[in-house]
């Protein structure tokens, strides 16, 4: 019997594997247990330590992280640094001392380096400095890297790492100031048809994304801890041709949630990064008929779940 632990597991990709292995991917030789920052400090060792005697995992999942918008990473990269520092020292020391098989860790497209050519692949995570705005959590997460080739080379050990690129979907931070571009864009939406307002959207709405449904992720993600073996990294993303540019999600959302009034961008609010532009060459090589929801459906259900919990996903 494996069991397999999933920290962060009461967040936004956590929830979608919670989800999946219920239902679809439900397996009798396997247990999971998700634990949320609630259950354990995993910045401090001894409670980690306590967490893994109680569980005793085979495998983990790693989703764990302090995270936040541009503007809180931009006032405390520091503190960024420091916290996820500890905490992933701590589960891969703690992922060793206890003889777990494999443990995949959760990174981010922002740990590439920001001057750098597209698209972006696994080979490219430490080519130069990422971008300057969140470089503390961007350095934290680039050393799991470092730890994974660690125990690699001293123990042996198939730690690895997986790189999403934006995920979206039910259970996401919806929050009007501090949620990630399409499930802030969800919230403005549903207030502006409320209010029969303009619906605001920040920048042009020029830049590129990629992004992938948080069901979709958690497939891959429940794909990797079964069968890949390797220590580099794996990008989890949509192809190049599935990019879509802001103007594109905001359509995607106001045609969801069925809203007829006035999309007002206001140009005075930066863009950000143009485009983040990652292959998944890597990962169509290895799960070739893995087929990923379509873009309008997947807004389709994410307005939904939105809709259903107004009340608790605002906040």
């Amino acid at each position: 019997m494996k069991t397999i632990l999933v920290t962060g597991g009461t967040g936004l990709v956590g929830s979608a594997i919670k989800t999946v292995v219920e239902t679809t991917e439900k397996r009798d030789d396997e247990q999971w247990v998700f634990i949320g920052s609630k259950d354990c400090d995993l910045e401090n060792l001894e409670k980690t330590r306590k967490l893994f005697e109680s569980v005793k995992p085979t495998h983990v999942i790693h989703l764990a992280a302090m995270v936040g918008g541009l503007f809180h990473n931009l006032a405390h990269n520091l503190k960024f640094f420091r916290k996820n520092m500890a905490i992933n020292d701590n589960v891969l020391a703690l992922c060793h001392e206890f003889d777990v098989v494999k443990c995949v860790s959760c990174l981010s497209t922002c740990i590439f380096p920001d001057k750098t050519t597209y698209p972006i692949d696994e080979t490219m995570v430490h080519l130069g400095p990422p971008h300057d705005s969140n470089f503390g959590y961007s350095y934290a997460k680039r050393m799991i890297d470092v730890l994974n080739k660690g125990y690699a080379q001293e123990h042996g050990r198939k730690y690895t790492s997986a790189v999403p690129c934006n995920v979206f979907g039910p259970h996401d931070n919806y929050n009007l100031q501090s949620g990630h571009v399409l499930p802030a864009l969800i919230h403005k939406a549903f207030v502006a048809k409320r209010d029969d307002t303009p619906l605001q959207v920040f920048g042009s709405g020029k830049p590129l994304r990629q992004f992938i449904y948080s069901l979709d992720l958690a497939r891959l993600f429940i794909r990797v801890v079964r069968e890949y073996e390797d220590v580099e990294p794996i990008i989890l993303s949509v192809g190049e041709s599935d990019e879509v540019s802001i103007r594109d999600a905001v359509s995607a959302v106001v045609k969801a949630i069925e809203f007829t009034g006035d999309v007002e961008y206001d140009t005075s609010k930066a863009d950000g990064q143009f485009k983040k532009t990652a292959s998944n060459e890597k990962l169509l090589k290895l799960f070739p008929d893995f087929k990923f929801t379509p873009f309008e459906q997947a807004i389709q259900e994410s307005v939904q779940w939105f809709v259903e919990n107004y009340e608790t996903a605002r906040k």
